[in-house]
């Protein structure tokens, strides 16, 4: 499924506006006034344009490019269906979404540790023939070098949600918390579980720069 095909879909489950493309201004889908935006359809192209770009480099960063459109739309259209949900007081429009893209690619895990491994064996520049090589050779190099991408796949999906949530969308503890539903606390012991075997796995090097850890030092 592509973006373009929720046009397709009933008109009660389609954004209008994302379908469309319709020029809304970006700066409702990032503050108070998101609200407004989610509660019209018209306007909900508005949450689109404004971060669409930046969950798809998400998404292909571990799924791999090839898969990216797909789960990028389901998680507009997700954000669509769910939009009464939405409270602004607790969630930046940004957060909720990486929590909803988080998720999705939660439902993909054979797929993405399938794709971190190729990146690993091979490297983004590798001539690889097989399909899983073509897709890591798609995969960002500069947020998931091959040496991490390796130590990343042997992660627990729910460790490497949070690692990457810090690492590529660059999230706070709080955010994080938030955006999967789970209690401040356990992101940070799931964050320092996974550097623990992520140092390990790279030969003791620091395999990230916790932005809370760098405001604090």
């Amino acid at each position: 499924m592509t973006a373009m095909s929720w046009a397709a879909r009933p008109v009660e489950d389609t954004p209008p506006a994302v379908t469309e493309a319709r020029g809304v201004r970006p700066s409702l889908a990032e503050s108070r006034g998101a609200r407004s935006s989610f509660d019209d359809p018209e306007s909900f192209g508005a949450v689109f344009d404004t971060h669409f770009a930046e969950i798809h480099r998400y998404v292909a960063q571990r799924l791999g490019a090839d898969h990216a459109e797909d789960v990028v739309a389901e998680t507009f259209l997700a954000a669509f269906r769910k939009r009464a949900r939405y409270d602004p007081s607790r969630a930046t429009v940004r957060a909720w979404l990486y929590g909803i893209a988080t998720n999705l690619i939660g439902k993909h895990r054979r797929l993405e540790v399938r794709t971190l491994r190729a990146l690993g064996r091979h490297g983004p520049e590798a001539d690889a023939p097989g399909h899983e090589e073509r897709v890591a050779v798609r995969v960002s190099a500069e947020s998931l070098r091959p040496d991490l991408a390796a130590a990343l796949a042997g992660l627990d999906r729910r460790d490497r949600d949070v690692v990457l949530l810090v690492a590529l969308a660059g999230l706070s503890h709080e955010e994080i918390s938030t955006a999967l539903g789970i209690p401040y606390g356990t992101v940070g012991s799931r964050l320092s579980r996974a550097r623990k075997k992520l140092r390990v796995a790279l030969g003791g090097v620091n395999p990230m720069l916790d932005p809370e850890e760098a405001g604090r030092g």
